[in-house]
Protein backbone atom coordinates (compact mmCIF):
# COMPACT_ATOMS: atom_id res chain seq x y z
CA UNK A 1 0.00 0.00 0.00
CA UNK A 2 2.70 2.48 1.17
CA UNK A 3 4.35 1.61 -2.32
CA UNK A 4 1.40 2.46 -4.11
CA UNK A 5 0.66 5.77 -2.52
CA UNK A 6 4.59 6.61 -3.43
CA UNK A 7 3.68 5.74 -6.91
CA UNK A 8 0.75 8.15 -6.73
CA UNK A 9 2.77 10.44 -5.55
CA UNK A 10 5.32 10.22 -7.96
CA UNK A 11 2.95 10.24 -10.98
CA UNK A 12 1.11 13.40 -9.55
CA UNK A 13 4.66 15.33 -9.06
CA UNK A 14 5.34 14.26 -12.73
CA UNK A 15 2.09 15.32 -14.10
CA UNK A 16 2.68 18.94 -12.03
CA UNK A 17 6.07 19.23 -13.83
CA UNK A 18 5.24 18.93 -16.99
CA UNK A 19 2.08 21.36 -16.60
CA UNK A 20 5.10 23.56 -15.09
CA UNK A 21 7.17 23.36 -18.35
CA UNK A 22 4.10 23.77 -20.52
CA UNK A 23 3.15 27.11 -19.22
CA UNK A 24 6.56 27.81 -19.31
CA UNK A 25 6.90 27.35 -22.79
CA UNK A 26 3.52 27.91 -24.28
CA UNK A 27 4.34 30.71 -25.83
CA UNK A 28 6.67 29.09 -27.56
CA UNK A 29 4.81 26.69 -28.58
CA UNK A 30 1.74 28.31 -29.44
CA UNK A 31 4.03 30.70 -32.39
CA UNK A 32 5.34 27.65 -33.49
CA UNK A 33 1.95 26.16 -34.09
CA UNK A 34 1.06 29.41 -35.58
CA UNK A 35 3.81 28.89 -37.55
CA UNK A 36 3.23 25.69 -38.85
CA UNK A 37 -0.53 26.39 -40.08
CA UNK A 38 -2.00 29.61 -42.01
CA UNK A 39 -5.07 30.31 -44.01
CA UNK A 40 -5.79 32.41 -46.99
CA UNK A 41 -6.66 32.20 -50.54
CA UNK A 42 -5.40 30.62 -53.43
CA UNK A 43 -4.03 32.78 -56.03
CA UNK A 44 -2.05 30.82 -58.78
CA UNK A 45 -0.92 26.69 -58.76
CA UNK A 46 1.54 25.73 -60.72
CA UNK A 47 2.02 21.55 -60.86
CA UNK A 48 2.03 20.54 -57.33
CA UNK A 49 2.65 24.39 -55.83
CA UNK A 50 0.60 26.85 -54.55
CA UNK A 51 0.22 30.08 -53.76
CA UNK A 52 -1.66 30.60 -51.21
CA UNK A 53 -1.96 34.99 -49.60
CA UNK A 54 -3.26 35.05 -46.47
CA UNK A 55 -5.83 37.28 -44.92
CA UNK A 56 -2.83 39.72 -43.82
CA UNK A 57 -1.29 39.75 -47.09
CA UNK A 58 1.46 37.46 -46.86
CA UNK A 59 1.87 35.36 -49.75
CA UNK A 60 3.21 31.61 -49.34
CA UNK A 61 4.49 29.49 -52.02
CA UNK A 62 3.62 25.88 -50.99
CA UNK A 63 4.96 22.77 -52.43
CA UNK A 64 1.84 19.78 -52.35
CA UNK A 65 3.31 16.27 -52.27
CA UNK A 66 1.67 12.90 -53.00
CA UNK A 67 1.95 12.35 -49.42
CA UNK A 68 -0.14 15.21 -48.32
CA UNK A 69 -3.74 14.72 -47.30
CA UNK A 70 -6.46 16.96 -49.26
CA UNK A 71 -9.83 17.00 -48.17
CA UNK A 72 -12.67 19.57 -49.00
CA UNK A 73 -14.96 20.71 -46.47
CA UNK A 74 -18.69 22.40 -47.06
CA UNK A 75 -18.54 26.17 -45.50
CA UNK A 76 -19.06 26.39 -41.80
CA UNK A 77 -18.13 23.04 -41.56
CA UNK A 78 -15.77 21.99 -38.15
CA UNK A 79 -14.27 18.92 -38.42
CA UNK A 80 -13.14 16.86 -41.09
CA UNK A 81 -15.69 13.37 -40.08
CA UNK A 82 -17.53 14.18 -43.09
CA UNK A 83 -14.94 15.76 -45.59
CA UNK A 84 -14.36 14.97 -49.14
CA UNK A 85 -10.49 13.37 -50.25
CA UNK A 86 -9.34 15.56 -53.38
CA UNK A 87 -6.67 15.69 -55.70
CA UNK A 88 -4.59 19.24 -56.19
CA UNK A 89 -6.09 18.91 -59.94
CA UNK A 90 -9.68 19.93 -58.12
CA UNK A 91 -8.17 22.87 -56.49
CA UNK A 92 -8.74 26.12 -58.16
CA UNK A 93 -7.88 29.81 -57.71
CA UNK A 94 -10.12 31.84 -54.86
CA UNK A 95 -10.85 28.46 -53.23
CA UNK A 96 -10.46 29.03 -49.06
CA UNK A 97 -7.69 26.86 -47.60
CA UNK A 98 -6.08 25.79 -44.74
CA UNK A 99 -2.49 24.65 -44.65
CA UNK A 100 -0.56 22.71 -42.29
CA UNK A 101 2.89 22.77 -43.20
CA UNK A 102 5.26 19.39 -42.67
CA UNK A 103 7.48 19.80 -39.50
CA UNK A 104 9.99 17.57 -40.85
CA UNK A 105 10.37 18.76 -44.19
CA UNK A 106 13.86 18.90 -46.04
CA UNK A 107 15.34 21.74 -47.74
CA UNK A 108 14.12 25.34 -48.01
CA UNK A 109 10.45 25.46 -49.43
CA UNK A 110 7.30 25.17 -47.59
CA UNK A 111 6.02 21.83 -47.73
CA UNK A 112 2.32 20.70 -47.13
CA UNK A 113 1.24 17.96 -44.87
CA UNK A 114 -2.42 18.54 -45.35
CA UNK A 115 -4.77 20.88 -47.37
CA UNK A 116 -8.22 21.78 -46.41
CA UNK A 117 -10.23 23.56 -49.34
CA UNK A 118 -13.12 25.50 -49.50
CA UNK A 119 -14.47 25.74 -53.03
CA UNK A 120 -14.64 29.18 -53.81
CA UNK A 121 -18.38 28.50 -55.03
CA UNK A 122 -19.99 26.90 -52.20
CA UNK A 123 -18.60 30.26 -50.08
CA UNK A 124 -20.12 32.47 -52.51
CA UNK A 125 -23.49 30.45 -51.97
CA UNK A 126 -23.17 30.68 -48.60
CA UNK A 127 -22.98 33.85 -48.74
CA UNK A 128 -25.97 35.51 -51.02
CA UNK A 129 -28.14 32.69 -48.61
CA UNK A 130 -26.58 34.41 -45.23
CA UNK A 131 -27.39 38.33 -47.02
CA UNK A 132 -30.76 36.97 -47.94
CA UNK A 133 -31.63 35.74 -44.09
CA UNK A 134 -30.13 38.81 -43.01
CA UNK A 135 -32.16 41.23 -45.08
CA UNK A 136 -35.11 39.23 -44.15
CA UNK A 137 -34.93 38.43 -40.87
CA UNK A 138 -32.99 41.09 -39.38
CA UNK A 139 -32.81 44.79 -38.12
CA UNK A 140 -30.45 47.69 -37.66
CA UNK A 141 -29.48 50.80 -36.71
CA UNK A 142 -27.95 53.05 -33.84
CA UNK A 143 -28.24 51.74 -30.06
CA UNK A 144 -30.76 54.19 -27.79
CA UNK A 145 -30.55 52.29 -24.96
CA UNK A 146 -29.17 49.06 -23.22
CA UNK A 147 -30.54 46.29 -20.76
CA UNK A 148 -27.57 44.06 -20.45
CA UNK A 149 -29.33 42.51 -17.35
CA UNK A 150 -32.56 41.61 -18.93
CA UNK A 151 -31.29 41.30 -22.12
CA UNK A 152 -32.87 43.88 -24.50
CA UNK A 153 -31.36 46.60 -26.96
CA UNK A 154 -33.19 49.27 -28.00
CA UNK A 155 -32.64 50.12 -31.06
CA UNK A 156 -33.36 52.85 -33.63
CA UNK A 157 -33.91 51.95 -37.50
CA UNK A 158 -34.53 54.14 -40.48
CA UNK A 159 -34.37 57.87 -40.75
CA UNK A 160 -36.80 61.09 -41.53
CA UNK A 161 -40.28 59.66 -41.95
CA UNK A 162 -39.27 56.03 -41.65
CA UNK A 163 -37.65 56.10 -38.98
CA UNK A 164 -38.95 53.42 -35.97
CA UNK A 165 -37.46 51.98 -32.44
CA UNK A 166 -36.86 47.96 -32.44
CA UNK A 167 -36.66 45.73 -29.42
CA UNK A 168 -34.56 43.30 -29.73
CA UNK A 169 -34.52 40.60 -27.00
CA UNK A 170 -30.66 38.57 -26.39
CA UNK A 171 -31.03 35.55 -24.65
CA UNK A 172 -28.36 32.94 -23.59
CA UNK A 173 -28.10 31.51 -26.74
CA UNK A 174 -27.96 34.59 -28.89
CA UNK A 175 -24.27 34.88 -30.66
CA UNK A 176 -23.01 38.38 -29.83
CA UNK A 177 -19.89 39.19 -31.76
CA UNK A 178 -18.23 42.85 -31.87
CA UNK A 179 -16.11 44.34 -34.51
CA UNK A 180 -12.37 44.77 -33.69
CA UNK A 181 -10.91 48.09 -33.34
CA UNK A 182 -9.96 49.81 -36.66
CA UNK A 183 -11.51 47.00 -38.68
CA UNK A 184 -14.33 47.17 -41.21
CA UNK A 185 -14.00 43.00 -41.32
CA UNK A 186 -17.20 40.73 -40.29
CA UNK A 187 -14.62 37.88 -40.01
CA UNK A 188 -12.51 39.97 -37.81
CA UNK A 189 -15.30 40.54 -35.34
CA UNK A 190 -14.63 38.31 -31.84
CA UNK A 191 -17.53 37.16 -29.06
CA UNK A 192 -18.01 39.67 -26.91
CA UNK A 193 -20.39 40.07 -24.20
CA UNK A 194 -23.71 42.45 -24.12
CA UNK A 195 -22.34 44.84 -22.22
CA UNK A 196 -19.61 45.91 -24.72
CA UNK A 197 -22.47 47.48 -26.51
CA UNK A 198 -22.76 51.34 -26.02
CA UNK A 199 -25.28 53.91 -26.82
CA UNK A 200 -24.71 54.92 -30.28
CA UNK A 201 -23.16 51.96 -31.51
CA UNK A 202 -23.79 50.37 -34.48
CA UNK A 203 -25.83 47.42 -33.93
CA UNK A 204 -27.28 44.73 -36.07
CA UNK A 205 -29.77 41.38 -35.45
CA UNK A 206 -31.26 38.86 -36.77
CA UNK A 207 -34.02 36.44 -35.44
CA UNK A 208 -37.84 35.74 -35.33
CA UNK A 209 -39.35 39.27 -36.08
CA UNK A 210 -43.07 39.98 -34.61
CA UNK A 211 -45.72 41.09 -37.38
CA UNK A 212 -44.56 45.02 -37.75
CA UNK A 213 -40.69 43.98 -36.82
CA UNK A 214 -40.85 46.04 -34.12
CA UNK A 215 -39.66 43.32 -31.80
CA UNK A 216 -36.86 40.70 -32.85
CA UNK A 217 -35.95 37.69 -31.20
CA UNK A 218 -32.06 37.41 -31.73
CA UNK A 219 -30.05 34.43 -32.67
CA UNK A 220 -27.36 36.49 -33.55
CA UNK A 221 -26.12 39.92 -33.31
CA UNK A 222 -23.02 42.09 -34.60
CA UNK A 223 -22.53 45.44 -32.77
CA UNK A 224 -19.63 48.21 -33.28
CA UNK A 225 -18.66 51.67 -32.61
CA UNK A 226 -18.12 53.70 -35.97
CA UNK A 227 -17.65 57.53 -36.92
CA UNK A 228 -20.07 59.44 -39.05
CA UNK A 229 -18.80 62.42 -40.89
CA UNK A 230 -20.14 65.06 -43.10
CA UNK A 231 -17.69 67.48 -44.32
CA UNK A 232 -16.01 68.80 -47.44
CA UNK A 233 -13.01 67.45 -50.07
CA UNK A 234 -9.65 69.11 -48.86
CA UNK A 235 -7.71 66.85 -50.90
CA UNK A 236 -7.30 63.91 -52.72
CA UNK A 237 -3.89 61.81 -52.63
CA UNK A 238 -4.64 58.87 -55.43
CA UNK A 239 -0.54 57.66 -54.44
CA UNK A 240 -1.37 57.03 -50.80
CA UNK A 241 -5.58 55.88 -51.33
CA UNK A 242 -6.29 58.41 -48.73
CA UNK A 243 -8.60 61.93 -48.90
CA UNK A 244 -8.71 64.84 -46.43
CA UNK A 245 -12.13 65.55 -45.13
CA UNK A 246 -12.81 68.92 -43.03
CA UNK A 247 -15.21 67.63 -40.79
CA UNK A 248 -18.33 70.07 -40.33
CA UNK A 249 -19.05 69.85 -36.53
CA UNK A 250 -15.17 69.97 -35.53
CA UNK A 251 -14.33 72.06 -38.57
CA UNK A 252 -10.86 70.15 -38.52
CA UNK A 253 -9.01 67.92 -41.00
CA UNK A 254 -9.55 63.91 -40.70
CA UNK A 255 -7.21 61.45 -42.91
CA UNK A 256 -9.57 58.99 -44.25
CA UNK A 257 -8.06 55.82 -46.07
CA UNK A 258 -9.69 54.07 -48.72
CA UNK A 259 -9.45 50.73 -49.06
CA UNK A 260 -10.64 48.14 -51.80
CA UNK A 261 -13.48 47.07 -48.97
CA UNK A 262 -14.68 50.55 -48.83
CA UNK A 263 -17.84 51.32 -51.00
CA UNK A 264 -17.91 54.62 -52.45
CA UNK A 265 -20.72 55.70 -54.11
CA UNK A 266 -22.11 59.31 -55.79
CA UNK A 267 -25.91 60.56 -55.34
CA UNK A 268 -26.96 62.07 -58.82
CA UNK A 269 -28.30 65.12 -58.55
CA UNK A 270 -32.15 64.60 -58.43
CA UNK A 271 -31.70 61.66 -55.92
CA UNK A 272 -30.13 63.52 -53.35
CA UNK A 273 -33.12 66.36 -53.72
CA UNK A 274 -35.52 64.11 -53.42
CA UNK A 275 -34.05 62.07 -50.40
CA UNK A 276 -33.30 65.33 -48.92
CA UNK A 277 -37.32 66.40 -49.03
CA UNK A 278 -38.09 63.21 -47.72
CA UNK A 279 -36.16 63.41 -44.96
CA UNK A 280 -37.77 66.93 -44.17
CA UNK A 281 -41.27 65.06 -44.47
CA UNK A 282 -42.50 67.14 -47.99
CA UNK A 283 -42.31 63.59 -49.59
CA UNK A 284 -44.88 60.43 -49.61
CA UNK A 285 -42.25 57.65 -48.18
CA UNK A 286 -43.74 55.39 -50.71
CA UNK A 287 -43.87 57.74 -53.24
CA UNK A 288 -40.92 58.97 -53.42
CA UNK A 289 -38.85 55.91 -52.47
CA UNK A 290 -40.19 54.62 -55.76
CA UNK A 291 -39.50 57.21 -58.25
CA UNK A 292 -36.41 57.60 -56.52
CA UNK A 293 -35.80 53.57 -56.89
CA UNK A 294 -37.10 53.94 -60.47
CA UNK A 295 -34.76 56.83 -61.58
CA UNK A 296 -31.57 54.65 -60.38
CA UNK A 297 -32.81 51.33 -61.66
CA UNK A 298 -33.61 52.89 -65.25
CA UNK A 299 -37.32 50.86 -65.01
CA UNK A 300 -39.35 49.65 -62.43
CA UNK A 301 -38.72 49.72 -58.61
CA UNK A 302 -40.97 47.20 -58.34
CA UNK A 303 -39.34 44.46 -56.19
CA UNK A 304 -36.08 45.13 -57.15
CA UNK A 305 -33.44 43.60 -55.13
CA UNK A 306 -30.42 45.13 -53.02
CA UNK A 307 -27.41 45.37 -55.49
CA UNK A 308 -24.53 43.04 -55.48
CA UNK A 309 -21.55 44.33 -52.98
CA UNK A 310 -24.55 46.28 -51.06
CA UNK A 311 -27.02 45.46 -48.58
CA UNK A 312 -24.80 42.85 -46.09
CA UNK A 313 -21.75 42.34 -47.76
CA UNK A 314 -20.61 38.97 -46.34
CA UNK A 315 -17.28 38.86 -47.83
CA UNK A 316 -16.33 42.48 -46.64
CA UNK A 317 -17.73 41.52 -43.65
CA UNK A 318 -20.07 43.89 -41.43
CA UNK A 319 -23.17 43.26 -39.75
CA UNK A 320 -25.02 44.80 -42.75
CA UNK A 321 -26.34 48.02 -40.54
CA UNK A 322 -29.48 49.31 -41.49
CA UNK A 323 -30.13 46.51 -44.52
CA UNK A 324 -33.67 48.27 -45.87
CA UNK A 325 -37.26 46.08 -47.01
CA UNK A 326 -37.52 45.17 -50.39
CA UNK A 327 -39.58 46.70 -53.04
CA UNK A 328 -40.79 49.59 -50.73
CA UNK A 329 -38.88 52.60 -51.76
CA UNK A 330 -36.41 51.90 -48.26
CA UNK A 331 -33.86 54.83 -48.47
CA UNK A 332 -31.22 53.22 -47.34
CA UNK A 333 -31.24 50.47 -50.65
CA UNK A 334 -31.75 53.53 -52.54
CA UNK A 335 -28.54 54.76 -51.18
CA UNK A 336 -27.07 50.80 -52.45
CA UNK A 337 -28.46 51.86 -55.87
CA UNK A 338 -26.28 55.16 -56.14
CA UNK A 339 -23.77 54.73 -59.40
CA UNK A 340 -20.09 53.44 -57.91
CA UNK A 341 -17.11 56.02 -57.97
CA UNK A 342 -13.20 56.01 -57.48
CA UNK A 343 -10.94 57.97 -55.43
CA UNK A 344 -9.78 59.84 -58.92
CA UNK A 345 -13.61 60.75 -58.94
CA UNK A 346 -13.71 63.00 -56.25
CA UNK A 347 -13.22 66.84 -56.31
CA UNK A 348 -12.08 69.26 -53.78
CA UNK A 349 -14.43 71.16 -52.26
CA UNK A 350 -17.35 69.03 -52.98
CA UNK A 351 -19.66 67.63 -50.21
CA UNK A 352 -19.27 64.45 -48.91
CA UNK A 353 -20.94 62.17 -45.87
CA UNK A 354 -18.97 58.62 -44.69
CA UNK A 355 -18.77 56.08 -41.84
CA UNK A 356 -15.25 54.89 -41.04
CA UNK A 357 -13.48 53.45 -38.16
CA UNK A 358 -13.26 55.38 -35.39
CA UNK A 359 -10.23 58.04 -35.02
CA UNK A 360 -9.23 61.67 -34.35
CA UNK A 361 -7.55 62.06 -37.43
CA UNK A 362 -6.72 59.32 -39.46
CA UNK A 363 -9.97 56.60 -40.16
CA UNK A 364 -10.57 53.81 -42.49
CA UNK A 365 -13.89 54.38 -44.68
CA UNK A 366 -16.44 51.66 -44.79
CA UNK A 367 -19.01 54.05 -47.03
CA UNK A 368 -18.07 56.95 -48.74
CA UNK A 369 -21.07 59.03 -50.27
CA UNK A 370 -20.45 62.29 -52.79
CA UNK A 371 -23.29 64.20 -54.24
CA UNK A 372 -24.94 64.99 -50.87
CA UNK A 373 -25.28 68.77 -50.63
CA UNK A 374 -28.55 68.82 -50.31
CA UNK A 375 -28.91 66.82 -47.60
CA UNK A 376 -26.51 68.52 -45.48
CA UNK A 377 -29.66 70.86 -45.28
CA UNK A 378 -31.31 68.31 -43.02
CA UNK A 379 -28.05 67.04 -40.51
CA UNK A 380 -29.34 65.50 -38.24
CA UNK A 381 -31.84 63.26 -39.88
CA UNK A 382 -28.94 63.21 -42.37
CA UNK A 383 -26.75 61.77 -40.06
CA UNK A 384 -29.09 58.90 -38.77
CA UNK A 385 -29.57 58.20 -42.52
CA UNK A 386 -25.70 57.84 -43.04
CA UNK A 387 -25.81 55.46 -39.56
CA UNK A 388 -28.26 53.75 -40.74
CA UNK A 389 -26.67 53.41 -43.89
CA UNK A 390 -25.77 49.25 -44.63
CA UNK A 391 -22.63 48.98 -43.42
CA UNK A 392 -21.84 45.43 -44.98
CA UNK A 393 -22.20 41.89 -43.98
CA UNK A 394 -22.82 39.44 -40.96
CA UNK A 395 -22.74 35.42 -41.53
CA UNK A 396 -21.30 35.29 -44.52
CA UNK A 397 -17.26 35.51 -45.04
CA UNK A 398 -16.58 31.43 -44.25
CA UNK A 399 -13.40 30.83 -43.72
CA UNK A 400 -11.50 28.39 -45.70
CA UNK A 401 -10.07 26.64 -42.70
CA UNK A 402 -13.19 25.91 -40.78
CA UNK A 403 -11.74 21.97 -39.82
CA UNK A 404 -9.14 22.03 -37.10
CA UNK A 405 -8.03 18.30 -36.81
Amino acid sequence: MKNMTVKKAGARLACVAFLIALAVQSPKLLAQAAAQRFVGTITSISGDTLTVKTDAGESHQVQVPDTATLKRIAPGQKDLSTAETIKISDLATGDRVLVKLDPDATGGAQTALQVVAVKQVDIAQRQQQEMADWQRNGVGGLVKSVDAAGGVVMVTSGAGSTAKTVTVHISKNTVLKRYAPNSIRFADAQTAPLDAVKVGDQFRARGQKNADGTEINATEAVSGSFRNISGTVSSVDAANSTVTVKDLATKKNVTVRITPEAEMRRLPDMMARMIAARLKGTVPPNGGGAMMAARTQGGSAQGSPTSAGGGHQAGTGAGGFGAGRRGNGDMEQVLERAPSIKLGDLQKGEAVMLVSTEGANDVTAIKFLAGVEPLLESPEASRNLLANWSMGGGGGGEEGGGATQ
